[in-house]
């Protein structure tokens, strides 16, 4: 209270208490791979905005092949990506390392806005995995792995990779690699091209066929940059809680492979999210799932992405909270400024519900802070959401009656 010596009028500002918490960009990717410029800034996570700053850091030359990673960027930012980190290996390079050797996934690590992540060109079972870890253990991002290219036999998709399961570990420049729909892996098993099941990871079939940005042939390329592009662009127009699927793929003339409805009924329960064709609409990505098993709450990339958008969020907006007296106006504060976010969350057709009511909760008080709680320095807020899942399963039932035809709609 500040002291006052002369009659007089005074003007004291007064904080109201109330904190927002603000949402968090969702839609900043990172791609590790070998760059069209191979000694060109090698070892160095740097921020790439447009595709003038790719050519200029990693393609400064006459002479320079293009490469997966840079149709990846190029796909990247043609589909709606506006923001991404770049980590150039070089020739021979590897997305990860052991020991004191810091590779192109570690580089990352230090960037806390990433959100997507990708490898283009790394499609073996050990720059998955890498990805996969990546992502599980800062939990902040979701990895897009691809495929092996030329995979016709789709069987290998539903089966978990090994070292010894697939083809060489070797980064993929052109795609031109022999078909690997058949045979045996180096192991004598049979080949298998799936990543194990994560919760931060999704799988994208088959590869695209697409300009090339720098020397303008069609070639086959990786799907995951023009993926994660997709990713933002959706963010951008209608939220993180909306499935990236049912969108068309910008730059993509042609696919690798065209699958099947018969096919594609053995991948999306297994979670490999099919690039189709459709006469009509063109090519369009039919599938949101990640790398969960069938009956985790995660499948959906939709429900992930929201998760991990509103965990960070509130990280993020809870911060002023640390070492602040652990009571009862403590607990009021974060009830009032956590239910004010997932009510604005709520109110963008993220939640659940016909009230905030029924789309979340926060519960913080005596309860989930009893007397050893407090003793121990922490305070212990329970929240919980409703997300809304994607349709993907739109059924018609169809009977007939006497005025005509009767049709009952129903989304699952």
């Amino acid at each position: 209270m500040p002291t006052y010596f002369s009659p007089g009028i005074y003007v004291e500002e007064v904080p109201s208490g109330a904190r927002p918490i603000g949402p968090v960009g969702t839609s900043t990717a990172a791609f590790v791979g070998v760059a069209p410029d191979r000694n060109a800034h090698v070892g160095e996570a740097l921020a790439v905005n447009n595709w003038t700053d790719f050519l200029r850091l990693y393609a400064d030359g006459d002479q320079v092949e293009s490469t997966p990673l840079a149709r990846a960027v190029f796909g990247f930012l043609d589909n709606g990506g506006t923001r991404c980190w770049v980590v150039n290996v070089g020739e021979g390079g590897a997305i990860s390392g052991t020991g004191r050797k810091r590779a192109g996934l570690d580089l990352l690590e230090a960037v806390d806005e990433i959100s997507i992540l990708a490898a283009p060109g790394f499609h073996d079972p050990v720059s998955h995995e890498a990805l996969l870890t990546m992502a599980e253990r800062t939990r902040t991002m979701v990895a897009i792995c691809d495929p092996a290219p030329d995979i016709d036999d789709i069987s290998t998709l539903t089966r978990v990779a090994t070292p010894g399961s697939g083809r060489s570990a070797k980064p993929s420049d052109t795609g031109s690699e022999a078909p690997a729909g058949s045979g045996t892996g180096g192991g004598g098993g049979p080949v298998s091209h799936r990543p194990r099941q994560s919760d931060f990871a999704a799988l994208y079939y088959p590869w695209l066929r697409v300009r090339d940005p720098l020397s303008g042939e069609l070639v086959l390329t990786p799907p995951s940059g023009h993926v994660a592009g997709i990713w933002a662009r959706t963010d951008a127009l209608r939220g993180v809680h909306k499935a990236p699927a049912n969108e068309p793929v910008r730059g993509a003339v042609d696919l690798g492979h065209l699958v099947t409805r018969a096919e594609h009924d053995v991948l999306n329960p297994r979670g490999v999210n099919v690039i189709r064709y459709f006469p009509g609409e063109g090519i369009r990505v039919w599938g949101a799932r990640t790398l969960a098993a069938e009956a985790s709450e995660w499948r959906y990339l939709n429900v992930r992405r929201l998760s991990i958008a509103i965990e960070q969020a509130i990280a993020n907006g809870t911060r002023w909270m640390v070492f602040e007296p652990n009571d009862y106006t403590l607990w009021r504060s974060i009830r009032r400024d956590i239910g004010a976010f997932l009510t604005r969350v709520w109110r963008d057709g993220a939640l659940l519900g016909r009230t905030p009511e029924e789309a979340f909760f926060v519960k913080c008080d005596e309860e989930t802070n009893p007397a050893d709680v407090r003793d121990a320095g922490m305070v212990v807020a329970h929240i919980g959401i409703a997300v809304v899942k994607p349709a993907e399963f739109v059924v018609f039932k169809l009977s007939q009656w006497a005025g005509g035809t009767e049709t009952e709609t129903i989304g699952g």
